[in-house]
């Protein structure tokens, strides 16, 4: 009995805690289209949503802002190459670029603030067989200071955007938007001031040290706190800058250097040998000339005063004396011209 009690128990205790199956009710056909439109129709209506417009235009008919932050002109295959191989997988762009409408010019009818490797890569598809994509966009109203500031925030977390293009962006709009005042613009992209400052700090650096590198888009804002302390004092700066000329002349030439070693030979430059930091106290013309590998092989010393000039060969650099006997005779011609 007591068994069958215990089995009654069970199965009663089975039966209330199992939970009945409920079907749930079919959706009626439109009925959750019409309840979805009706509440974006009531978002819009309060602000809470704001209608987005996307349209799929001829590229030729989009121009790049003026002041885009991208070197449109330093786009090529290579940079755009995943962009491109991701339009050609889906048949289409999937992320618009955002524009504005042009007025009184009757070639273009949009300015692209942010979308120029979109731009890119659509003209470049329609340009190679594939004809039929078009350039998808959103128009949007703004003022300059927050398409700035839009096109800032959509490309800086993007690897293909060089630090050197989003420097020089920096330092034209800390003039253009925000009166020179570094703080207040630091405040408005929401970064710190330090941080906006080694951006700066790139962008300044002068033409004769980019000129050293390949390509100024090879230049990181690491490079910044590497070069900056090279370029005071003057006489010290002077150094480095014509090393840079020098670097810039071989790699016209076909040799071009690395970053890393561009820097490295830039700062073997200001420290020079021990003589030539001495003889600065005395004033007059200070030189040191370097080989092709950077490796320091002559100074040349001029004083202030006086006609004399003095040479001072370098064999502990070991240099290369080809290049020693060359930069001898380059200071022969300077000085003692036939």
């Amino acid at each position: 009995m007591e068994r069958k009690n215990r089995g009654f128990a069970s199965n009663l205790t089975s039966a209330l805690a199992a939970p009945k199956e409920v079907t749930a009710p079919k959706p009626v056909p439109g009925r959750d289209m019409i309840a979805s439109r009706t509440n974006r129709l009531a978002e819009m209506a309060t602000g809470a949503s704001v209608p987005k417009t996307q349209y799929q235009v001829d590229p030729a008919k989009c121009r790049m802002w003026a002041h885009h932050n991208r070197d449109y002109q330093a786009l090529d295959f290579e940079r755009c190459k995943d962009l491109i191989e991701s339009i050609k997988a889906q048949g289409k762009q999937e992320v618009p670029a955002i524009v504005r409408r042009v007025q009184g010019d009757p070639d273009y009818e949009f300015e692209v603030i942010c979308g120029a490797r979109r731009h890119w890569s659509v003209t470049w598809l329609r340009e190679n067989n594939y004809p039929s994509i078009r350039f998808l966009v959103e128009p949007r109203e703004m003022t300059d200071e927050e398409a700035f500031r839009v096109s800032d925030l959509e490309n800086r977390a993007r690897e293909d955007l060089t630090d050197y293009e989003r420097a020089r962006d920096y330092l034209r709009a800390l003039d253009t938007y925000y009166g020179g005042k570094q703080k207040d613009m630091a405040e408005r992209l929401n970064v710190t001031p330090s941080w906006l400052s080694r951006y700066l700090d790139l962008a300044r650096l002068p033409d004769e040290l980019v000129a050293a590198f390949a390509s100024p888009h090879d230049l990181r804002i690491k490079h910044v706190t590497q070069i900056k302390p090279l370029m005071k004092p003057q006489v010290k700066y002077e150094q480095v800058e014509r090393r840079a000329r020098e670097i810039a002349d071989q790699m016209r030439a076909g040799r071009a250097l690395a970053p890393a070693d561009v820097i490295k030979q830039l700062s073997a430059a200001y420290k020079g040998p021990q003589k030539v930091r001495i003889a600065e106290k005395a004033g007059g013309r200070h030189e040191t000339i370097m080989d092709s590998t950077g490796k320091p092989i002559l100074t040349v010393h001029k004083p202030r005063r006086g006609e004399g000039v003095s040479l001072t060969l370098i064999p502990d650099g070991k240099g290369n004396r080809k290049e020693v006997l060359a930069a001898f005779e380059r200071i022969l011609a300077e000085y003692w011209p036939s």
